[in-house]
Order: structure tokens, then sequence, then C-alpha cells
């Protein structure tokens, strides 16, 4: 094994000497720079270091030699380096050849360059979004043709979505619901207290939570749940190739893999609001009983004056909309995976952010709806 590498330095009239021996790899490094660079040079004309002695050199250890030698040239002192093995002397020549060498500039980008990616980014969407329609177009066709024949639904599989997309979402589905109601109910307790209105706390909680927020909670949720998990799983199933075996055995993708999926989300979302929208008020209730010191029977008496049955239907009426679109963007993009798991992640991840934008973007469609229709 080699000695661990050293520095002497010396001096000689004008002449300033680093005498360099033993092992000046990686694992010396961080030591060899700081013992080459204390040693001050100041007045010397001339500069000699002699590595000689050194054993072993790799590119960490030829690089201190040689960025070394640069710092004193460029103090405008003259600088003669005796070499001694030839393999080591070329390898520090090899590095002070490319030390100065610039990296790859990135491609300079015009005007014209930036337009073309904005057009390409615009027809990939526009592609997408053509095909997105035809797979609903394929998804209506296949519900029109087991409308007819409902005995050849999967209702076992139905009935297998219906319990991982509703029965198992009851848990986080709640515990948002519960503190968002919460939250609306003291943020509106508070802002309301500055008008003296503060008993508008449940007329403002029953609303929100009713017309919006439960809805468009649980959609979110389980757009990030379940659109991501159909994603995922059917991605898996092209990836194995278990897709083109369905198609191999004269069975029809659709029929077998993303109607079950639509069917049981549209049944379990509204189920899933419905509840969220109980949770809301629950969580909302106990914050006003705490706020406005008043019992859960005058609460539920109070919400009862501020609400009507309309604001429940306008939430709960999205919620098979809302269904439909996670479901369809997520069987949608677990069909479009290509072969490898990078492909899966990375269209799962796709399914969530489209499904929560479209989800959004019906919700306000609804919102004008609602509105112009005066309910």
């Amino acid at each position: 094994m080699s000695d661990p590498g050293w520095v002497k330095f010396t001096t000689s009239g004008s002449t300033a000497i680093w005498s360099c021996g033993g092992a000046w790899t990686i694992e010396h490094a961080t030591r060899l720079d700081r013992e080459l660079t204390v040693p001050a040079e100041a007045g010397s004309k001339t500069a000699i270091l002699d590595l000689s002695a050194i054993d072993q050199l790799d590119t960490s250890g030829a690089w201190l030699i040689s960025r070394h030698g640069k710092a004193l040239q460029a103090k405008g002192v003259s600088v003669e380096t005796k070499e001694g093995d030839p393999d080591l002397a070329a390898l520090l020549k090899r590095v002070v050849e490319t030390e100065d060498v610039l990296p790859a500039q990135p491609p300079q980008r015009n005007l014209s360059d930036k337009i073309a990616e904005v057009g390409a980014a615009a027809e990939s969407i526009l592609i997408e979004s053509r095909d997105l329609v035809a797979f609903f177009g394929a998804l209506v066709t296949a519900l029109s043709r087991l409308a007819l024949t409902p005995w050849k639904l999967r209702w076992n599989a139905i009935f297998s979505h219906l319990e991982q997309t509703g029965l198992n979402a009851l848990p986080i589905v709640g515990m948002i619901n519960l503190l968002v109601g919460v939250v609306l109910a003291f943020q509106g307790a508070d802002q309301l207290a500055r008008f003296g209105a503060q008993t508008f706390t449940i007329n403002m909680l029953g609303i929100s939570v009713l017309r919006e927020m439960a809805v468009l909670l649980t959609a979110i949720v389980v757009a990030g749940r379940s659109g991501s998990a159909f994603t995922a799983q059917i991605g898996t199933m092209q990836v194995n190739e278990e897709v083109d075996a369905l198609r191999t055995i004269g069975l029809n993708p659709m029929d077998v893999l993303v109607v079950p999926r639509v069917l049981a989300l549209m049944i379990a979302l509204p189920l899933l609001t419905f509840f969220a929208d109980m949770m809301g008020l629950l969580g909302g209730g106990l914050m006003c009983i705490a706020l406005l010191d008043i019992s859960f029977g005058q609460y539920l008496s109070l919400l009862n004056q501020a609400i009507t049955v309309d604001h429940f239907w306008v939430g709960l009426v999205k919620a098979p909309f809302f269904a439909a679109l996670i479901a369809l963007i997520g069987c949608f993009e677990g069909l479009r995976v290509s072969g490898s798991a990078e492909s899966v992640g990375r269209l799962t991840t796709r399914s969530v952010v489209e499904g929560i934008f479209m989800v959004i973007i019906v919700d306000a469609l609804f919102s004008i709806l609602f509105s112009y229709l005066g309910i």
C-alpha cells in the first residue's frame, strides 16, 4: 500500500519548491489541498513542483497539482514541473489539457423555436382531447349495449370496485370533511362576529358544505385515490400484456375493465358525498356549539331554518358527473400505458392532475348553470 500523500515546502533563493510524494488520491485530497496552498510563495520568482516521489495518482490528485500550478502562474511565478513515473505524468498532462475545456453550451432557442414548442404542446393537447372524446364514445356504446343485456354486466367486479372506491374511502373522506367543517365554522364565526352577524355562521356553513365543499373535496380525494388506482391497475395489466390476452380470448377490455369501474364509482361517489355532507355539518356543528354557546338541538333547528333541500340536491347532483369524469380519465390513461413501469407512474400522475382539473372545471360550469337557473 502506498504512503499517504504528503507535501514538503522549501525555498532556495528566489525559488519555492513543493516536493510531493506518496499517494495523491481522492482519500487524501482534502488534506493535500490544504497543505499545498498553505505555504506562501511571496517574493519567489520561480516555483518547482517536484512530483518524482508520487507513487499513486488519480484525477483528484492531478487536478490539485494542476490547479496549484495555474494559481502560481496567475501570480506571475514561473512554474517548472519535475515529473516522475511516465504513466502518472501522462495522467497529469491529460488533466491539464481537459481542465480548461468549457462545458457544452445549451442550444440557443430563438422565438420560432419557442413558438414551435407551444404549437407542439397545443397539438398534443388536441390529440389527447380527441382520443378522450373517442374513448368516451366507446364507453357510451358499451354502456348502451350492456343496458340491453344487463345479465352480461360483471356484477362481482362492480361490487368489488364499489367496496374499494366507496367503503374503503369512508375514513379519509369523513376525516377531511369533518375538519373542513370545523375550519369553516371557526373562520365564519370569527369574521361575522365583527359585523355582529355571528348567528349567520350556521347559514354560511350549511350552504357552503352542502352546495360546494363536501362534493368538491370528496371528488378531489377520490380522484387522487381511486382515479390513480384505476390507471395503475390497468397500466400494470398493459405492461404485463394481460389486456392483449383479454382481446385474444375474445373479451372486450371496455366491458371487462372500464365499465365496472365507471359504474362502481358513479354509485360510490354520491354515497360518499352524502356521508361527507353529514361529517361536514357535524364538524361545523361542534364548532358552532362551542363558539355560539348553543345546544345541539338549537343548532339543528337553526340549520333547518337556514338551508333548504335544494342546497342538498345541488351538491349531490354533481357527484355522478364527477365520478364519471374521474373514472373515465383514470381508465383512459391506464390503457395508454406502453410497456414500462416509468410509463405507469407518469400516466398515473397525469390521471390525477387531469381528474382534479376537470372536476374543478365542471364544478364551475355547474355553478354558472345553477346561477342561471336561479337554484
